[in-house]
Order: structure tokens, then sequence, then C-alpha cells
């Protein structure tokens, strides 16, 4: 259990969300994209809920997710970017989507902003490299992701960016889960097969990568939200109880603080 959380029914009482995010919120849940459940994880923990990125494939989600991005930017009085990098694949039309909602939503701003993506295997043929788009030389880039869960596909992206001369300056994900990162042991399995051993320590991926590059990490949403945004929606009363305090004892036994 997380010492640093404290222990009392308090982050089970109404703390109403900035209405863009509600909005996001109640997308994501109507559309299935966040599930509440019994799920197994990568890390071999049992969550009470799942969020899958992956189900932002219509135009209408897309353009959700998109505006969600850039008012979590937009909102956001530290980043000062010139270009964002969606690393390939998944980032790629997150990258795309919310430079053009940005400049939709704050053309002065972020008229000028443009984006860019990593090939997964540099070209050898016609203007060849591993970038598409804005060359990164000299750029100040902030990329954009759907989460951070180990970190390294981030710390990819960054190598990335830094070997092309960029300059990180922030990273952007749709959901902070708020939870410690599991440090990969390994152990002999019973069938001969590594297994993930888990270390407790209090300490988040996306806190590993803030004190590790030192710059801002923001999310659209994060577990704390999630609970927050679930007070009075749908179910009896008992229901929605129930759940935030499943949610609740999750928080508590996996959770960091928020930074």
């Amino acid at each position: 259990m997380n010492d640093n959380t404290t222990n009392n029914n308090s982050e089970l009482k109404p703390n109403p969300l900035p209405p863009w995010k509600a909005s996001f919120l109640s997308t994501c849940l109507t559309h299935r994209i966040l599930q509440f459940g019994t799920f197994k994880l990568k890390s071999h923990r049992i969550s009470p809920y799942f969020f899958n990125a992956g189900l932002f494939h219509r135009a209408d989600l897309l353009r959700c997710l998109a505006t969600a991005y850039a008012h979590t930017i937009l909102e956001d009085e530290v980043l000062d970017f010139e270009v964002l990098f969606g690393p390939a694949y998944k980032g790629i039309p997150l990258a795309t989507a919310t430079t053009q909602t940005l400049a939709e939503l704050s053309p002065e701003r972020f008229g000028q902003v443009s984006y860019a993506f990593n090939r997964k295997e540099v070209k050898d043929h016609g203007e060849g490299g591993n970038i598409v788009g804005c060359p990164l030389r000299g750029k100040r880039v902030v990329v954009v992701d759907d989460v951070i869960t180990a970190g390294t596909a981030i710390r990819e992206a960054i190598e990335v960016i830094r070997a092309e001369g960029g300059v990180l300056v922030g990273i952007v994900v749709a959901l902070d889960r708020m939870e410690t990162a599991p440090v990969p042991l390994t152990a002999p399995g019973s069938e001969g097969e590594d297994v993930v051993v888990e270390e407790s320590r209090r300490e988040s991926a996306i806190g590993r990568l803030r004190a590790e590059y030192g710059i801002p990490i923001r999310a659209v949403l994060t577990l704390d939200d999630i609970i927050r945004g679930q007070v009075g929606r749908g179910g009896t009363e008992e229901e929605g109880l129930l759940l935030r305090r499943r949610l609740y004892e999750y928080r508590k036994q996996y959770g960091v603080d928020a930074p």
C-alpha cells in the first residue's frame, strides 16, 4: 500500500472536471475506449479499468482526442515548441490531428506549428532519411503519445529526436495511470521462460522520465480525473460508490502522488 496516499474517502468526493475534460471522459466511456471491470495488464497487475486509445480510429473520435490534446497544451504556459512529434506508428495520427486542431483553436499562437514523425526503417531512396515532416534540427519539440507504461518506446523517440538535432521540451500523453512502474526482474518460469517479478518502488514511469530528462510531462486524463469523473454518472448511487472505491483502492495499492 502506498503510504504517500491519504487513507480516507476524500478522493471519492465530488470535484468537477473542466468541461472539455468531462466531455472527453464521457466520449471515452460512451464508446468503450475506457472500460471498467477486471483486466490483467502486461505488468501482471489486475486493474479495475482499461484504456484502449486504438479505438479512436473514427473521424469524430479522432477529432475529440485531438481537441483534448490541444486543450491540454493550450492550458499549459510552460510548453513552448515548434514541432509536435508523433512516434511511429500510433503517434503519427496524434501529432498530425493535434497540430491541425491547435491551429484552429489558437491560430495566433499555433498557426505556424509543424508536425513530424519517424520511420521505423530509414529510407534509402528519394529524399531519404528517418523523419517525415518538419526537419528537427534546432527545433523545440513536444512528443505526443497515448500512454507511457515502462517508458521504453518514449525513450526510443527521444533518441530519434536528439539524433536529428531536435531539442525535447515536453511530452503530452492521453492517460497517466499514476501508478508505480514495475521493475522488470527476471526469474525462471515454470516452463523455462522468464517471468516478471515486481519490486516495490514508489516511482512511476512518467516520474522517472521527468527526473531523467528534466522536462514537463502532461496528461489529458489521469486516474484521479477518472475517479472524480465517476461522481453522479449512471447506475445507482451504490454502484457508483462501489466503482469509485475499487478505483481508489487500486490507486492506494499502486499509486504515486500527483506531480
